[in-house]
């Protein structure tokens, strides 16, 4: 192990000495996460929204009042009043507007008379989040209209569904945590590990250790070992960061951080065992830069990070269930939006183990002491 030892204190030399590299590994995903936290885990807001009155009575008037109370509180929208159908559709088909609310000729009578009083949204659905915004807000809308579901009954004969959740509401910006983290280690294996080892081979220092008694194994494990702790300090480093900027409840607790810590070294020794498997025959230092983009794709999305998989073809379904992400970050979600125990996570750290021991004895195999 002294030799091993040897490499690793090299390489954390060398890390020492490159702080803007220490820098840039970490900034990229903190920005990742409070960007893309914030641009998609908000509410819908501030929408148009056109609204054609062709009725002009009571329940009309009511449609009106409520619409301008949800445009003055929650701001989901803003009306513009329109006299003409055809002008307000004309509107949504140029983007002017993101919906068109149409209370048709008859809505006050059909709802006095119990006639099937309808009234109509149209609506841009190219977007489908701010479709299915609209349609939940202007469904609760029509429902809050008096009169339109009164009853008799002094108990009701339908079924009720009764929602109980049983963890805080979640943030999207707590949902992306875990895949930042996974994003902040991959980076620094990429660049801290990866690249380094490559240019290093492109300028000749590689070929220092061909030359010494040191073993295959013990060069690909210092090299392994060398980038795990540095891939270890960035991931910690972002978990305690990201904790606090995602405001995960209670974030210091001591056996969380300590599972949590468990996850990130074998996340760490996963992601860069794998890492050396495909660059241990590279010889093009352009390689791995252009390898950095593909892998960050076909890694990072398929895990179930930004979107849950469950949505997922397939094809992609089957690329998660062999991607180490998948694993790191259901772990990371388990242990930061449900503080579970090592119980829940047992099946992903075994998991990582495997594939870290797999990939490094194929990259110990596959590694030529030969220039």
């Amino acid at each position: 192990m002294q030799r091993t030892w040897a490499i690793i204190e090299r390489e954390l030399r060398r890390f020492r000495r490159s702080p803007m590299l220490v820098v840039m590994s970490l900034m990229l995903p903190i920005v990742q996460l409070i960007v893309l936290g914030y641009a998609f885990g908000g509410s819908v807001k501030h929408l148009n929204l056109g609204l054609v009155d062709q009725d002009r009575g009571l329940y009309a008037v009511k449609v009106e009042e409520l619409t301008g109370a949800i445009a003055a509180n929650a701001r989901t929208f803003e009306t513009v009043r329109y006299a003409d159908l055809g002008a307000a559709v004309r509107d949504l088909r140029e983007g002017r507007l993101n919906g068109v609310l149409a209370i048709p000729p008859g809505f006050s009578r059909r709802v006095l008379a119990k006639e099937d009083p309808r009234i109509s949204l149209i609506e841009d659905n190219t977007d489908n989040f701010v479709a299915v915004t609209l349609a939940g807000t202007l469904n609760a809308l029509v429902s809050a209209l008096p009169g339109v579901h009164a009853t008799t009954e002094r108990i009701s004969r339908a079924p009720v569904l009764d929602v109980v959740e049983v963890y805080p509401y979640v943030p999207y910006i707590q949902y992306l945590l875990p895949g930042s983290i996974t994003m902040s280690i991959f980076m620094m294996v990429m660049i801290g590990g990866g690249i380094i080892f490559m240019d290093d081979k492109a300028r000749g220092l590689h070929e220092g250790y061909l030359v010494t008694p040191i073993t295959r194994l013990e060069l690909i494990l210092g090299f392994n070992l060398s980038g795990a702790i540095k891939a270890v300090i960035s991931g910690s480093v972002l978990m305690t960061l990201g904790s606090l900027i995602a405001g995960v409840p209670d974030p210091f607790d001591p056996l969380r951080l300590l599972r949590l810590f468990v996850v990130i070294v074998l996340t760490s020794t996963a992601l860069v065992s794998m890492m050396f498997l495909l660059m241990v025959r590279m010889t093009d230092p352009l390689l791995p830069r252009a390898l950095f983009g593909v892998l960050n794709t076909v890694l990072y999305f398929p895990s179930g990070a930004v979107y849950p998989q469950q949505a997922f073809p397939g094809w992609m379904r089957a690329i998660a269930k062999v991607d180490p992400f998948t694993y790191a970050v259901h772990a990371l979600k388990c242990l930061l939006l449900k503080n579970t125990g090592f119980s829940a996570i047992s099946f992903d750290l075994v998991y990582l183990t495997i594939f870290a021991l797999l990939t490094l004895g194929g990259a110990t195999l596959l590694f030529k002491r030969t220039l």
